[in-house]
């Protein structure tokens, strides 16, 4: 067991545990998080739910004394033939949500291509378009997240950096994925850290089997955890860590573990923090 010296922010996204964010709340806490991540309220993605909606739940979080560590948007999880203004549309929804919940991140895609284009065909409107939402967030004084998902343009370590050094903006900043690289065939730490570590500000806890690309808890796949929790600690990262765990079932804007299988993902990853002498709060 290593000297611990490094305390991480620990969140999770609350609609894996139940819909209802009572429920959400008191489950993570009970795992020693101190901020939740929103993707969905009762059952509600974040790009539709009401100021009101937005004022029960910031309450409901404040009486249990959790902070919100960011907004998980479906913002460019869409295909890239969509017109730019229907994700500036939404992300000015979403962006109304955040600071309800007194968040600065935002986490976002950067979009799938059709049936026969490749991913240099879509390349230019990709670019255009992340501008565009990048521009909208540094004005309202937001910061976005791109997750590497599978499937979309920035779903390799290439074209993650390719995305960061052409928008080139403070607001626009990595949201890691083991499990997501891992699922296009990337060796997360020995492939992507060197490069990406510049830009990384937010990790998603989540592990995958190479083989199968099936998700399971941190530390128990391909996903080169253990070492990548290594480098965060020597790099002094301070940023969150997030547990998206997909235990029980995924969709198309996320997935589920239910409060049993998230309670086990959560201690997979405390194992694997407090091996490399890290607390969790």
């Amino acid at each position: 067991m290593t000297e611990t010296n490094a305390v991480w922010s620990l969140s999770g996204f609350g609609d894996e545990v139940d819909p209802d964010p009572a429920v959400q709340a008191a489950v993570l806490l009970a795992l020693g998080a101190g901020h939740i991540e929103v993707r969905s309220a009762w059952g509600t993605n974040v790009s539709e739910l009401e100021p009101e909606a937005v004022e029960r739940l910031k309450a409901i979080l404040d009486e249990k004394g959790l902070k919100v560590s960011a907004v998980a948007s479906p913002i460019g999880k869409v295909d890239v033939s969509v017109p730019v203004e229907h994700e500036l549309a939404r992300l000015r929804q979403i962006i109304s949500v955040a600071k309800g919940l007194d968040t600065k991140y935002i986490r976002i895609f950067s979009f799938y291509r059709a049936e026969g284009q490749s991913n240099e065909d879509i390349r230019d409107s990709v670019m255009e378009r992340l501008t565009a939402l990048t521009n909208e967030a540094a004005a309202s004084g937001v910061v976005l997240l791109h997750e590497n998902e599978k499937g979309i343009y920035g779903d390799t370590p290439e074209r993650v950096l390719d995305i960061m050094e052409t928008i080139a903006s403070p607001a626009l900043r990595v949201a890691w994925d083991s499990a997501n690289f891992v699922q296009v065939g990337v060796k997360p730490y020995t492939e992507a850290y060197a490069v990406l570590r510049p830009y990384l500000e937010y990790f998603q806890i989540k592990d995958a089997i190479a083989g199968t690309g099936e998700v399971v808890p941190a530390g128990e796949g391909d996903g080169e955890l253990d070492a990548t929790i290594a480098a965060l600690k020597a790099d002094g990262f301070s940023g969150f860590f997030s547990l998206e765990p997909h235990l029980a079932s995924t969709h198309e804007l996320g997935g589920f573990s239910g409060p049993v299988a998230f309670g086990a993902a959560a201690r997979a990853f405390a194992a694997l923090a407090a091996k490399n002498g890290v607390a969790l709060a």
